[in-house]
Protein backbone atom coordinates (compact mmCIF):
# COMPACT_ATOMS: atom_id res chain seq x y z
CA UNK A 1 0.00 0.00 0.00
CA UNK A 2 3.28 2.30 0.68
CA UNK A 3 4.47 2.38 -2.69
CA UNK A 4 1.04 1.53 -4.78
CA UNK A 5 2.04 3.32 -8.02
CA UNK A 6 -2.02 5.00 -7.59
CA UNK A 7 0.05 6.81 -4.45
CA UNK A 8 3.23 7.64 -6.01
CA UNK A 9 2.76 9.22 -9.24
CA UNK A 10 5.74 9.48 -11.29
CA UNK A 11 8.19 7.57 -9.14
CA UNK A 12 9.94 4.86 -10.05
CA UNK A 13 11.68 3.92 -7.11
CA UNK A 14 8.31 3.03 -5.43
CA UNK A 15 6.98 1.29 -8.58
CA UNK A 16 10.50 -0.82 -8.46
CA UNK A 17 9.91 -1.46 -4.62
CA UNK A 18 6.05 -2.37 -5.19
CA UNK A 19 7.13 -4.48 -8.15
CA UNK A 20 9.37 -6.34 -5.35
CA UNK A 21 6.47 -6.34 -3.14
CA UNK A 22 4.68 -8.50 -5.39
CA UNK A 23 7.26 -10.93 -6.35
CA UNK A 24 8.02 -11.76 -2.86
CA UNK A 25 4.23 -12.14 -2.72
CA UNK A 26 4.14 -14.57 -5.64
CA UNK A 27 7.23 -17.09 -3.76
CA UNK A 28 5.51 -17.00 -0.35
CA UNK A 29 2.16 -17.71 -2.11
CA UNK A 30 3.66 -20.41 -3.83
CA UNK A 31 4.52 -23.56 -1.80
CA UNK A 32 7.09 -25.05 -5.01
CA UNK A 33 8.96 -21.80 -4.96
CA UNK A 34 8.80 -21.36 -1.30
CA UNK A 35 10.71 -24.19 -0.82
CA UNK A 36 13.15 -23.63 -3.91
CA UNK A 37 13.57 -20.14 -2.58
CA UNK A 38 14.10 -21.79 1.01
CA UNK A 39 17.12 -24.17 0.34
CA UNK A 40 18.35 -21.93 -2.97
CA UNK A 41 17.54 -18.40 -1.77
CA UNK A 42 16.22 -16.07 -4.70
CA UNK A 43 18.38 -17.96 -7.27
CA UNK A 44 15.94 -21.22 -6.64
CA UNK A 45 13.17 -18.95 -8.20
CA UNK A 46 14.78 -17.41 -11.03
CA UNK A 47 13.10 -14.21 -12.11
CA UNK A 48 9.99 -14.79 -11.01
CA UNK A 49 7.92 -11.27 -11.71
CA UNK A 50 11.15 -9.86 -11.46
CA UNK A 51 11.14 -6.62 -14.20
CA UNK A 52 8.15 -7.98 -15.53
CA UNK A 53 5.25 -6.35 -13.76
CA UNK A 54 3.22 -8.40 -11.89
CA UNK A 55 0.76 -11.18 -11.73
CA UNK A 56 -2.54 -9.85 -9.49
CA UNK A 57 -3.82 -13.50 -9.10
CA UNK A 58 -0.51 -14.00 -6.74
CA UNK A 59 -2.67 -11.54 -4.24
CA UNK A 60 -5.98 -13.71 -4.36
CA UNK A 61 -5.41 -15.59 -1.63
CA UNK A 62 -4.21 -12.45 0.50
CA UNK A 63 -8.03 -11.05 -0.73
CA UNK A 64 -9.60 -14.15 -0.13
CA UNK A 65 -8.33 -13.57 3.46
CA UNK A 66 -8.94 -10.62 4.03
CA UNK A 67 -11.43 -9.42 1.91
CA UNK A 68 -11.97 -5.56 1.51
CA UNK A 69 -11.71 -4.86 4.93
CA UNK A 70 -8.30 -3.51 3.59
CA UNK A 71 -9.31 -3.03 0.51
CA UNK A 72 -6.68 -5.17 -1.20
CA UNK A 73 -9.45 -6.36 -3.76
CA UNK A 74 -10.44 -3.31 -5.08
CA UNK A 75 -6.67 -2.32 -5.75
CA UNK A 76 -5.56 -5.68 -7.19
CA UNK A 77 -8.22 -6.36 -9.40
CA UNK A 78 -9.29 -9.35 -7.27
CA UNK A 79 -12.08 -10.51 -6.52
CA UNK A 80 -14.07 -11.59 -3.33
CA UNK A 81 -13.33 -15.67 -3.59
CA UNK A 82 -11.99 -17.59 -6.53
CA UNK A 83 -14.77 -16.90 -9.03
CA UNK A 84 -14.24 -13.24 -8.83
CA UNK A 85 -17.95 -13.08 -7.55
CA UNK A 86 -18.66 -11.28 -4.02
CA UNK A 87 -21.30 -13.52 -2.17
CA UNK A 88 -23.88 -11.45 -0.32
CA UNK A 89 -23.97 -14.15 2.18
CA UNK A 90 -23.64 -12.74 5.89
CA UNK A 91 -23.44 -13.74 9.12
CA UNK A 92 -27.13 -13.04 11.33
CA UNK A 93 -27.21 -9.80 13.50
CA UNK A 94 -27.10 -11.19 17.23
CA UNK A 95 -29.19 -10.21 19.50
CA UNK A 96 -30.60 -9.68 23.42
CA UNK A 97 -33.35 -10.49 25.12
CA UNK A 98 -33.65 -8.78 28.99
CA UNK A 99 -34.96 -10.85 31.76
CA UNK A 100 -35.75 -9.91 35.20
CA UNK A 101 -35.48 -12.82 37.93
CA UNK A 102 -36.00 -13.39 41.40
CA UNK A 103 -33.30 -13.05 44.19
CA UNK A 104 -33.68 -16.61 45.17
CA UNK A 105 -33.29 -17.59 41.55
CA UNK A 106 -30.03 -15.67 41.13
CA UNK A 107 -28.48 -17.19 44.31
CA UNK A 108 -29.32 -21.21 43.43
CA UNK A 109 -30.53 -21.29 39.72
CA UNK A 110 -33.76 -21.90 38.21
CA UNK A 111 -34.57 -22.78 34.78
CA UNK A 112 -36.77 -20.61 32.41
CA UNK A 113 -38.25 -20.79 29.11
CA UNK A 114 -37.61 -17.14 27.07
CA UNK A 115 -39.88 -16.10 24.49
CA UNK A 116 -38.26 -13.93 22.02
CA UNK A 117 -38.96 -12.81 18.28
CA UNK A 118 -36.39 -13.41 15.88
CA UNK A 119 -35.56 -13.30 11.66
CA UNK A 120 -35.75 -16.99 10.22
CA UNK A 121 -35.36 -17.98 6.28
CA UNK A 122 -38.50 -17.70 4.43
CA UNK A 123 -40.16 -20.73 4.30
CA UNK A 124 -42.17 -20.11 0.73
CA UNK A 125 -39.05 -19.04 -1.32
CA UNK A 126 -36.27 -20.96 0.88
CA UNK A 127 -34.42 -17.78 1.42
CA UNK A 128 -33.67 -16.76 -1.79
CA UNK A 129 -36.47 -13.43 -1.85
CA UNK A 130 -37.64 -14.67 -5.65
CA UNK A 131 -41.17 -15.43 -5.58
CA UNK A 132 -41.95 -19.47 -5.91
CA UNK A 133 -40.65 -20.93 -9.82
CA UNK A 134 -38.84 -17.35 -9.94
CA UNK A 135 -34.64 -17.20 -10.43
CA UNK A 136 -33.13 -14.14 -9.70
CA UNK A 137 -32.08 -12.54 -12.95
CA UNK A 138 -28.32 -11.71 -14.11
CA UNK A 139 -27.16 -7.93 -12.64
CA UNK A 140 -27.25 -5.99 -16.20
CA UNK A 141 -24.01 -3.78 -14.38
CA UNK A 142 -21.80 -6.34 -13.77
CA UNK A 143 -22.76 -9.23 -16.14
CA UNK A 144 -23.13 -11.22 -13.04
CA UNK A 145 -19.67 -10.85 -11.80
CA UNK A 146 -20.49 -8.99 -9.23
CA UNK A 147 -17.61 -6.61 -9.63
CA UNK A 148 -17.16 -3.72 -11.98
CA UNK A 149 -14.16 -2.66 -13.66
CA UNK A 150 -12.65 0.94 -13.75
CA UNK A 151 -9.28 2.03 -15.45
CA UNK A 152 -6.74 3.91 -13.29
CA UNK A 153 -2.88 4.85 -14.84
CA UNK A 154 -2.33 1.35 -16.04
CA UNK A 155 -4.16 -0.41 -13.68
CA UNK A 156 -7.51 -2.09 -13.93
CA UNK A 157 -9.52 -1.87 -10.46
CA UNK A 158 -12.68 -3.62 -9.61
CA UNK A 159 -14.97 -2.12 -7.11
CA UNK A 160 -18.00 -4.12 -6.14
CA UNK A 161 -20.98 -3.61 -8.10
CA UNK A 162 -23.42 -0.98 -6.60
CA UNK A 163 -26.45 -2.62 -8.48
CA UNK A 164 -26.12 -6.42 -6.78
CA UNK A 165 -23.95 -5.16 -3.84
CA UNK A 166 -21.48 -8.33 -5.18
CA UNK A 167 -24.42 -11.07 -5.87
CA UNK A 168 -24.14 -10.91 -9.47
CA UNK A 169 -27.96 -10.99 -9.76
CA UNK A 170 -30.92 -8.81 -8.85
CA UNK A 171 -34.37 -10.10 -7.65
CA UNK A 172 -36.78 -9.55 -10.10
CA UNK A 173 -40.14 -11.25 -8.77
CA UNK A 174 -40.03 -10.70 -4.97
CA UNK A 175 -41.22 -13.06 -2.54
CA UNK A 176 -45.02 -12.42 -1.31
CA UNK A 177 -44.35 -13.37 1.76
CA UNK A 178 -41.01 -11.65 3.00
CA UNK A 179 -41.08 -8.65 -0.07
CA UNK A 180 -37.38 -10.29 -1.52
CA UNK A 181 -35.77 -10.14 1.92
CA UNK A 182 -35.61 -13.63 2.43
CA UNK A 183 -36.44 -13.61 5.94
CA UNK A 184 -39.32 -13.43 8.00
CA UNK A 185 -40.25 -12.60 11.69
CA UNK A 186 -40.75 -15.58 13.76
CA UNK A 187 -42.25 -15.98 17.58
CA UNK A 188 -39.11 -18.66 19.22
CA UNK A 189 -38.95 -20.27 22.79
CA UNK A 190 -35.52 -21.08 24.25
CA UNK A 191 -35.42 -23.31 27.53
CA UNK A 192 -32.82 -21.52 29.45
CA UNK A 193 -30.71 -22.47 32.36
CA UNK A 194 -29.57 -20.17 35.19
CA UNK A 195 -26.56 -21.19 36.73
CA UNK A 196 -26.28 -20.26 40.44
CA UNK A 197 -24.67 -16.89 41.76
CA UNK A 198 -25.46 -15.56 39.09
CA UNK A 199 -25.38 -11.73 39.60
CA UNK A 200 -27.08 -8.45 38.18
CA UNK A 201 -26.31 -8.21 34.28
CA UNK A 202 -24.93 -11.61 33.92
CA UNK A 203 -25.08 -12.46 30.75
CA UNK A 204 -25.97 -15.92 28.94
CA UNK A 205 -24.63 -16.59 25.32
CA UNK A 206 -26.64 -18.99 23.03
CA UNK A 207 -24.90 -19.80 19.66
CA UNK A 208 -26.43 -20.06 16.26
CA UNK A 209 -29.87 -18.78 17.56
CA UNK A 210 -29.95 -15.22 17.13
CA UNK A 211 -30.78 -13.57 13.46
CA UNK A 212 -30.79 -16.21 10.72
CA UNK A 213 -28.01 -15.39 7.92
CA UNK A 214 -28.73 -13.46 4.72
CA UNK A 215 -27.95 -15.63 1.40
CA UNK A 216 -27.06 -18.53 3.63
CA UNK A 217 -25.12 -16.70 5.78
CA UNK A 218 -24.16 -18.44 9.34
CA UNK A 219 -27.25 -17.57 11.96
CA UNK A 220 -25.94 -14.94 14.79
CA UNK A 221 -26.33 -15.07 18.80
CA UNK A 222 -28.64 -14.94 21.58
CA UNK A 223 -28.06 -13.15 24.52
CA UNK A 224 -29.97 -13.38 27.70
CA UNK A 225 -29.46 -10.62 30.55
CA UNK A 226 -30.33 -11.26 33.98
CA UNK A 227 -31.45 -8.82 36.12
CA UNK A 228 -32.15 -9.83 39.94
CA UNK A 229 -34.65 -8.37 42.41
CA UNK A 230 -33.96 -7.07 45.46
CA UNK A 231 -34.49 -9.22 48.96
CA UNK A 232 -36.21 -7.58 51.38
CA UNK A 233 -33.65 -7.80 54.01
CA UNK A 234 -30.51 -9.41 52.34
CA UNK A 235 -28.33 -6.90 50.87
CA UNK A 236 -25.78 -8.88 48.30
CA UNK A 237 -22.33 -7.65 47.96
CA UNK A 238 -20.32 -10.50 45.23
CA UNK A 239 -21.18 -14.03 46.98
CA UNK A 240 -21.48 -12.34 50.39
CA UNK A 241 -24.51 -11.20 52.19
CA UNK A 242 -25.46 -8.47 54.80
CA UNK A 243 -28.14 -7.31 56.97
CA UNK A 244 -29.49 -6.20 59.69
CA UNK A 245 -31.09 -7.65 62.97
CA UNK A 246 -32.12 -5.47 66.02
CA UNK A 247 -31.68 -6.54 69.21
CA UNK A 248 -33.00 -5.77 73.07
CA UNK A 249 -30.46 -3.82 75.46
CA UNK A 250 -30.49 -6.89 78.10
CA UNK A 251 -29.67 -9.15 75.05
CA UNK A 252 -26.47 -6.75 74.54
CA UNK A 253 -25.39 -6.50 78.06
CA UNK A 254 -26.10 -10.30 78.96
CA UNK A 255 -25.41 -11.94 75.53
CA UNK A 256 -28.13 -13.96 73.85
CA UNK A 257 -28.85 -16.57 71.22
CA UNK A 258 -31.10 -15.46 68.80
CA UNK A 259 -32.75 -17.15 65.03
CA UNK A 260 -31.47 -15.47 62.13
CA UNK A 261 -33.36 -16.16 58.85
CA UNK A 262 -30.52 -17.19 56.28
CA UNK A 263 -31.19 -18.43 52.24
CA UNK A 264 -31.79 -21.88 53.19
CA UNK A 265 -33.06 -21.91 57.22
CA UNK A 266 -32.45 -20.44 60.34
CA UNK A 267 -29.15 -20.21 61.92
CA UNK A 268 -28.84 -19.76 65.63
CA UNK A 269 -26.35 -16.55 66.39
CA UNK A 270 -24.97 -16.15 69.63
CA UNK A 271 -24.75 -12.31 70.73
CA UNK A 272 -21.81 -12.10 73.15
CA UNK A 273 -22.22 -10.61 76.54
CA UNK A 274 -21.61 -6.73 75.95
CA UNK A 275 -21.98 -6.66 72.69
CA UNK A 276 -22.12 -2.95 71.14
CA UNK A 277 -24.63 -1.66 68.59
CA UNK A 278 -23.40 -1.55 65.19
CA UNK A 279 -21.13 -4.37 65.78
CA UNK A 280 -21.12 -7.07 62.62
CA UNK A 281 -21.24 -10.31 63.26
CA UNK A 282 -20.03 -13.03 60.60
CA UNK A 283 -21.94 -16.60 59.38
CA UNK A 284 -19.50 -18.56 57.61
CA UNK A 285 -21.06 -20.63 53.95
CA UNK A 286 -24.36 -18.60 54.46
CA UNK A 287 -23.81 -16.43 51.40
CA UNK A 288 -24.18 -17.25 47.69
CA UNK A 289 -22.38 -19.94 45.37
CA UNK A 290 -19.40 -19.01 43.48
CA UNK A 291 -20.61 -18.96 39.97
CA UNK A 292 -19.16 -22.06 38.06
CA UNK A 293 -17.18 -22.84 41.42
CA UNK A 294 -17.03 -24.07 45.00
CA UNK A 295 -17.96 -22.77 48.09
CA UNK A 296 -20.22 -20.14 49.15
CA UNK A 297 -19.76 -16.26 50.56
CA UNK A 298 -20.72 -15.77 54.09
CA UNK A 299 -23.24 -13.85 55.53
CA UNK A 300 -22.75 -10.90 57.96
CA UNK A 301 -25.15 -9.69 60.39
CA UNK A 302 -25.05 -6.53 61.82
CA UNK A 303 -26.58 -6.24 65.63
CA UNK A 304 -28.71 -2.95 66.58
CA UNK A 305 -29.17 -2.36 70.10
CA UNK A 306 -32.77 -0.95 69.83
CA UNK A 307 -34.15 1.24 72.64
CA UNK A 308 -37.88 1.68 73.34
CA UNK A 309 -39.71 4.39 72.61
CA UNK A 310 -42.44 3.74 74.96
CA UNK A 311 -41.68 2.19 79.07
CA UNK A 312 -43.98 0.79 81.47
CA UNK A 313 -43.95 1.92 84.81
CA UNK A 314 -42.41 -1.05 86.30
CA UNK A 315 -39.37 -0.88 83.11
CA UNK A 316 -39.11 2.67 83.86
CA UNK A 317 -38.22 1.41 87.72
CA UNK A 318 -36.00 -0.57 86.63
CA UNK A 319 -33.33 1.14 84.87
CA UNK A 320 -33.71 4.30 87.27
CA UNK A 321 -32.40 1.73 89.49
CA UNK A 322 -30.13 0.34 86.77
CA UNK A 323 -28.81 4.31 86.25
CA UNK A 324 -27.84 4.64 89.48
CA UNK A 325 -25.67 1.90 89.72
CA UNK A 326 -23.92 2.24 86.02
CA UNK A 327 -21.81 5.47 85.24
CA UNK A 328 -20.69 6.43 81.77
CA UNK A 329 -18.17 9.74 81.31
CA UNK A 330 -19.97 11.44 78.55
CA UNK A 331 -16.43 12.12 77.21
CA UNK A 332 -15.54 12.79 73.14
CA UNK A 333 -13.74 10.28 71.51
CA UNK A 334 -12.51 9.83 68.73
CA UNK A 335 -14.30 7.91 66.07
CA UNK A 336 -13.22 4.18 66.01
CA UNK A 337 -13.24 1.60 63.26
CA UNK A 338 -16.13 0.39 64.13
CA UNK A 339 -18.13 3.59 63.61
CA UNK A 340 -16.46 3.76 60.28
CA UNK A 341 -17.87 0.07 59.79
CA UNK A 342 -21.30 1.58 60.66
CA UNK A 343 -21.48 4.15 58.16
CA UNK A 344 -20.42 1.47 55.36
CA UNK A 345 -23.78 -0.58 55.67
CA UNK A 346 -25.44 2.42 56.29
Amino acid sequence: MQFHPDRNPNNPDAEEKFKEASEAYAVLADAEKRGLYDRFGHAGVGAAGSGAGFDATVFQDFSDIFGEFFGFGDLFGGGGGRSGRRTRAQRGADLREDITIEFEEAVFGAERKIAYRRHENCDSCGGSGSAQGKAPATCRACGGRGRVRYQQGFFSIARTCPTCQGAGSVISDPCAKCKGEGRVVQQKTIDAKIPAGVEDGTRIRFSGVGEAGIQGGPPGDLYVVLHGKEHPFFERQGNDLYCVVPISFTQASLGAEIHVPTLEAEHTLKIPEGTQSGTVLKIRGKGVPVLNGHGKGDLFVEVRVQTPSKLTKRQRELLQELQGLTQVENIPQRRSILGKMKDMFN
